[in-house]
């Protein structure tokens, strides 16, 4: 084996190591300023519209396209789930809870069986005004959609003001989804 060879066989994990060490570093540091945020994964749509889609509806609902998001009536969430999250689970009742207080919720089914979603939907409730399925997950991969459940406010010009990543909480809903539902109400 030439020696430059050996160089690179050695080389290539050390930088490897460094690199994973270096981004460790990074986040400890920012988590000592309490400026980490595992929930704010950047997003490609802020301020702008949602990629063109085309969704068929789940559990006898209508679906939707972008174009029902151009100018919503009102601000609303587009929420990912999937019967197979328990993350979506754990949001069930925080989003049957906006949905009561009249908050319009449409809702995309990520990659799920119709039986298993009809189930959680039946056992959980249904907070959603409209109910489409991403079968294939192609959707999602335009939207940017890292794993469900994550949400999308859309204001009332249909464009996209925030994204999260995970079950939505008390927490969140107060201190980020009510303060923009007033600014763009």
């Amino acid at each position: 084996m030439s020696p430059l060879r050996r160089r690179l066989l050695f080389g290539i994990p050390l930088a490897l190591a460094v690199a994973g060490g270096e981004g460790f570093y990074i986040i400890l540091r920012r988590m000592q300023q309490n400026d980490y945020d595992p929930h704010a994964l950047p997003s490609p749509l802020i301020g702008k519209r949602p990629p063109a889609f085309n969704l068929p509806g789940a559990d006898g609902m209508q679906g939707f396209s972008n174009t029902d998001l151009l100018a919503p009536p009102k601000p609303m969430l587009v929420n990912w789930f999937a019967s197979w999250c328990m993350p979506c689970l754990q949001e069930a009742p925080m989003l049957m809870k906006l949905a009561k207080t009249g908050l319009e919720i449409w809702g995309i089914a990520y990659q799920d069986h119709p039986q298993d979603l009809a189930n959680f939907i039946s056992t959980n409730g249904n907070p959603y005004t409209r109910l489409a399925a991403d079968a294939s997950g192609l959707t999602a991969i335009n939207w940017g959609v890292y794993g469900v459940p994550e949400t999308y406010f859309i204001d009332k010009q249909g464009i996209v003001r925030w994204r999260y990543a995970g079950a939505l909480t008390d927490d969140v809903v107060s201190g980020t989804l009510q303060p923009l539902l007033q600014k763009y109400a």
